[in-house]
């Protein structure tokens, strides 16, 4: 590409002078390949400014429609490109020497890996990250490394930008958890309290190495998860990738540079083989990649053909047991209403992911007890007299399961079809209409999705007030094939 931008600027140039017509014509076609190859080329690196700047250049040289500026302004529009075409290829050869993109001054690197290939280290299933994040972690510490990383926050919080990541420092992370309402979420039980988050190392996450004899390999640098397996006997395990800082002499700042464009390649192999397997695998591979992150998902969409988008889509008369989707011991925002989403993507603020969160803070496991008023309004008195909203119909299911702890298979559902009924006239005085009776036949039909609809905004209302770590104790989940329950033990439930 650096050759063709100097031979492009070349010919751009030569159009200065009396050229025949056709020299013309051939210099506008080669330059619209050059400048969409360019525009492409940038795109995959994420260098947007310069997509926009190739792709109004394809635009602006395109042979099918000319674009009338005159002899005068075409000539000064072939000089400003030729020129940013050689400012271009200087800035590519001195990229490619390894001169240094960033003027803030890198401290030395203790001698660590020289390796350019990331090492692949395995953690058990607490030491899986999201699909997005990229962690420091040390086992050795190094002053000078770690003061540039506390003292220059803002190029980590860039660069992870530029490549996609969430990039965590842990030491940073844990001072930067003071937002009340994040606390209050995860914690609903404190009032005026205040959580206090111990102080962590580089080298927490090393406490989950599958093998502690790894620890040595981890000196300095990033680990990012791959993929998650499964064990000899069926444990999680997560395949981490390490990126060492190296020792060579090469400035920090280079070395991050380096990494990114290692990472950004390494997810674009990843989709393209993810986009060309076969249909049999395809499934296992997007269930992988939905499980690491949700943010991979607009990627995946875009690769999908609409048959197959079409085959994907929920069956609403497939039968409910099957596509029940259990929430037990995991958390999957995808499956979570709107408004949910939006309150889990606090946790994100100042770049925490929600599985580094979850093992930082475990907050006490305090149930609160619940009263269901006269009037069939959900209080938690214990967890500041949350009251817990749902829509009639979601309400009425809800209390349904309520009273009966034993819990309800959903192929069972329509011999409870009179008692939901009656439940559902309580919350709707003035009578129940064609419309009520329907929907209440319905989400009774275990060959119908309504009931699974209903128990996923019964999560949502819960989840959207406080963290799944506690809120799994009051909303509807079983496994597949089992009795669906409220596991809230019926000693903290009260009926005024």
């Amino acid at each position: 590409m650096k050759q063709i931008c100097i031979i492009l600027a070349v010919l751009l140039l030569l159009c200065l002078a009396p050229m025949p017509y056709g020299y013309f014509q051939f210099v506008r076609l080669l330059a619209t390949i050059a400048f969409a190859v360019m525009a492409f080329r940038y795109y995959r690196q994420r260098i947007m400014w310069l997509v926009y700047a190739f792709g109004t250049l394809t635009l602006l040289f395109q042979p099918f429609y000319k674009i009338a500026l005159g002899r005068t302004i075409w000539n000064i529009v072939d000089v400003v490109v030729a020129i940013g075409l050689i400012a271009l290829f200087i800035y590519e050869w001195r990229r490619a020497k390894g001169e240094p993109q960033y003027r803030i001054e890198s401290p030395p690197v203790n001698p660590v890996y020289s390796l350019h290939e990331p090492e692949k280290i395995v953690f058990n299933k607490e030491g899986r990250l999201d699909w997005d994040v990229l962690m420091y972690v040390a086992s050795e510490d190094n002053k000078e490394l770690t003061d540039w990383f506390e003292k220059n926050p803002e190029v980590l919080e860039g660069w992870g930008k530029m490549i996609g990541c969430q990039v965590i420092y842990l030491p940073l992370l844990t001072k930067g958890l003071t937002d009340k309402e994040v606390i209050q979420y995860r914690a609903p039980y404190l009032k005026g309290d205040v959580l206090e988050i111990t102080a962590i190392g580089n080298d927490y996450m090393l406490q989950f190495l599958d093998n502690p004899a790894d620890r040595g390999k981890l000196k300095q640098g990033f680990i990012r998860t791959d993929c998650i397996r499964s064990g000899g006997h069926g444990e999680i395990k997560a395949l981490n990738s390490f990126y060492p800082l190296e020792s060579t002499g090469e400035k920090l700042t280079d070395q991050l540079h380096r990494i990114g464009k290692q990472i950004n390649g390494e997810r674009e192999d990843f989709l393209y083989r993810l986009q060309r397997s076969h249909s049999d695998d395809y499934e296992n591979d997007r269930e992988m990649a939905c499980k690491q992150s949700p943010s991979i998902l607009p990627q995946l969409g875009s690769m999908i053909s609409e048959d197959r988008r079409s085959s994907m889509r929920l069956d609403r008369s497939i039968d409910a047991e099957y596509s029940f989707n259990s929430q037990l011991g995991r958390e999957n925002t995808d499956d979570l209403l709107e408004e949910v989403r939006e309150r889990i993507a606090k946790l994100r603020k100042r770049g925490i992911a929600e599985s580094i969160l979850e093992q930082l803070i475990h907050p006490d496991n305090r149930l609160s007890r619940m009263v269901i008023t006269n009037d069939y309004r959900i209080l938690l008195p214990d967890y500041n007299d949350m009251e817990i909203k749902m829509e009639p119909l979601v309400k009425a299911v809800y209390l349904l399961f309520l009273n009966h702890p034993e819990g309800i298979a959903f192929k069972h559902l329509h011999d409870y079809r009179n008692e939901l009924k009656e439940i559902y006239q309580q919350l709707r005085p003035n009578g129940l209409n064609k419309r009520a009776l329907k929907s209440i036949e319905d989400v009774t039909d275990p060959c119908n999705n309504s009931i699974n609809e209903k128990c996923a905004r019964i999560r949502g209302a819960f989840v959207g007030e406080f963290d799944d770590y506690m809120a799994r104790s009051y909303y509807i989940d079983g496994r597949r094939g089992e009795p669906k329950r409220i596991s809230l033990p019926r000693e903290l439930v009260e009926w005024e």
